[in-house]
Parts: C-alpha cells; sequence; structure tokens
C-alpha cells in the first residue's frame, strides 16, 4: 500500500504552483476541517485506501481553519463552490472532479482520472 506524501497548500502561490504542476502529473487538492469530524473521515478513508505513486499523483492538503483565505482562493481559481471537507482534481490547470463529505473516494478519483482522458501522464 502507498502512502500519502502529503503537500501542504498554505497560500495562493501554491496555488499558481498546483496549476503549473498539473500540467506533469494530476493534483489532488483535499480541504481538511480540522474540527469536524467528517472530515476527519473521509481524510482517513483516502489514507487508508491511497494507491497511487508519488509520482502518478500529487496530493496537497489545505487546514480550512487555519488558511480560509487560500480556501476561498481556491474556490474562485477552480470554480468550484466551496465545501467541507472537499477534493479536487487538478489536470492540466483545471479542475476535472470534485467532491465533497463521504462522497470522497478513492474510486471515484481513479474514475475522474480516466473520464479526463489523463492517460498522457503515465
Amino acid at each position: 500500500m502507498a502512502k500519502i506524501d502529503w503537500h501542504p497548500l498554505v497560500s495562493e502561490e501554491g496555488i499558481a504552483k498546483i496549476k503549473l504542476r498539473s500540467q506533469q502529473v494530476p493534483c489532488l487538492i483535499f480541504k481538511h476541517s480540522t474540527s469536524c469530524n467528517i472530515s476527519a473521515i473521509a481524510k482517513y478513508r483516502l489514507e487508508d485506501d491511497w494507491d497511487f505513486a508519488s509520482d502518478e499523483m500529487e496530493a496537497y492538503y489545505l487546514d480550512l481553519l487555519s488558511f480560509r483565505p487560500v480556501s476561498r482562493q481556491v474556490a474562485e481559481t477552480f470554480q468550484v463552490h466551496h465545501e467541507s471537507p472537499q477534493v479536487l482534481l487538478i489536470i492540466n490547470g483545471e479542475c476535472v472532479y470534485d467532491a465533497s463529505h463521504l462522497d470522497i473516494s478513492l474510486q471515484e478519483i481513479h474514475e475522474g482520472l480516466v473520464s479526463a482522458n489523463s492517460s498522457t501522464f503515465r
């Protein structure tokens, strides 16, 4: 089983970095509320099921409570409605899949990759 190598997302510059990086490798943003049980469950499920190698997907962790302005900018940049918890799959600078709460699952993320035709990353 692979382990998620979380990259902290703590600034608006980090969002720009993700947009650029997603040109080479799919990037996943996990927006986590550290005070929410549902968010803790969603994070645990991602970490427990994670099967991506580090060169197949980069995972970014955003602590919503500590970085609210960054969270708002993520929603604006990728044109998604803010949810918590939430995952966004970024490919070629665009959000191609998002899910929130207990709809967050690794199987759905894999399906989002397939539907985005991300075979160029493999």
